[in-house]
């Protein structure tokens, strides 16, 4: 742009220099040249100047879609398949999962070794009440790997809905909002399997305990029906009083 104002200078004061000699009009080309140069300097300081501005707009309508956020949020579709897992969880019947409670039941149903004060009538209610947990502990665990598959069809909706969103996102932040939800759609898929490993490993352990009470059951049996130890004597029954 320099020298292209330079040259239309120069042009200029070749072409009026018949002119003003003419006139007797004294031209100082080197002041006219320093003009010309000091112009096309301011000149190209504006559009220096100009292309800041644009560059500083951009950054601005950037930032912009950087903090604008994310108009869709999968927490509460998360929270509530948790919540109806953790339902399923709590409402099973059975031994229950207080730990001190637990403890408690757990100590008085399958004992180690049962005492003398134990009734036979009390070990049978003892042993049905095992069987009892133990179904119930199967029935819990089917029924949360029921609730598990019912999430998935829900998981992989709201995983199209993040991906799409992520995909079209319009800044940083709502990449950023997309990408947390994600992860947290994975977050809530791994307490699920926990959730439904935890229900297996209980049935599992509690039909273990039961096995073991019931042969504690029959050592208790045994003995009681040996009595003392001492051999056994023959004796004459009679039925029906004769």
């Amino acid at each position: 742009m320099k020298k292209t104002l330079l040259a239309l200078a120069t042009a200029t004061l070749v072409a009026a220099l018949p002119v003003a000699h003419a006139q007797w009009v004294v031209i100082d080309p080197t002041n006219l040249a320093q003009n010309i140069m000091t112009a096309a300097n301011t000149l190209e300081q504006i559009n220096n100047q100009v292309q800041s501005l644009q560059h500083e707009v951009q950054m601005l309508t950037n930032e912009a879609k950087n903090l604008a956020s994310l108009d869709f949020s999968a927490l509460s579709q998360l929270r509530a398949a948790l919540t109806a897992t953790n339902q399923l969880i709590q409402q099973g019947q059975g031994l229950a999962f207080n730990v001190s409670q637990l403890e408690t039941d757990f100590a008085r149903l399958y004992p180690t070794a049962y005492s003398s004060s134990i009734s036979g009538s009390q070990m049978a209610a003892d042993a049905r009440t095992r069987w009892q947990n133990s179904l119930e502990a199967l029935r819990t665990s089917t029924t949360v790997q029921s609730q598990a598959m019912q999430n998935f069809v829900s998981d992989e909706q709201t995983l199209t809905d993040l991906v799409n969103r992520s995909q079209s996102a319009a800044g940083a932040l709502q990449a950023a909002q997309a990408t947390n939800q994600l992860l947290a759609l994975h977050s809530r898929q791994t307490i699920q399997a926990q959730q439904l490993q935890i229900t297996q490993d209980r049935a599992a352990a509690l039909e273990l305990a039961r096995q073991v009470a019931v042969q504690e059951r029959a050592r208790e049996v045994r003995r009681r029906f040996q009595g003392s130890g001492t051999a056994y004597t023959p004796s004459t029954v009679n039925f029906y009083g004769n």
